[in-house]
């Protein structure tokens, strides 16, 4: 498993009714803070911050088919020409990365294929390279240059 030291960054955090949102710089839209949300938007942060991964080629919570089902992945990277690069699947700290958060990004892969995949769980983040059909772990979070 990969570390994961989340860079400093000052959240635009608001209640309504009692409900915490926060504002999602990339989407420009504000959004429920639920664990899931608040592991989401630290990993965007240390996408940006950390790997300089640019803002414009990532993309959030779009809808992927998986066979005749409509899920959503959580992070989509694209690389400089524009096609899908990495997908990074999110989930609450207290959710241990375990082979049911890996296969929930390998069916998402199913419809929409890329060469790296990520889980994270804020904490810990598992990265995968896909190589010959093969999917081989790393042991480090892939560089936006390494395509």
């Amino acid at each position: 498993m990969i570390s994961i030291e989340y860079p400093p960054h000052e959240f635009r955090i608001k209640k309504e009714n009692r409900k915490e949102f926060i504002f999602d710089e990339i989407r420009k839209m504000w959004l429920r803070l639920t664990p899931e949300e608040w592991v989401r938007q630290n990993t965007i942060q240390f996408l940006l911050q950390v790997k300089q991964y640019p803002s414009a080629l990532i993309a959030l919570e779009k809808k992927v088919m998986v066979g005749e089902l409509s899920r959503r992945f959580d992070i989509l990277v694209y690389d400089r020409e524009h096609q899908p690069w990495m997908m990074i699947e999110c989930k609450a700290m207290k959710v241990p990365l375990h082979q049911d958060v890996l296969d929930q990004v390998l069916r998402y892969n199913i419809g929409l294929p890329v060469p790296y995949l990520a889980i994270t769980n804020g904490r810990y983040c598992a990265a995968f390279h896909k190589n010959e059909g093969q999917l081989e772990m790393m042991d480090f979070f892939p560089d936006f240059e390494q395509e």
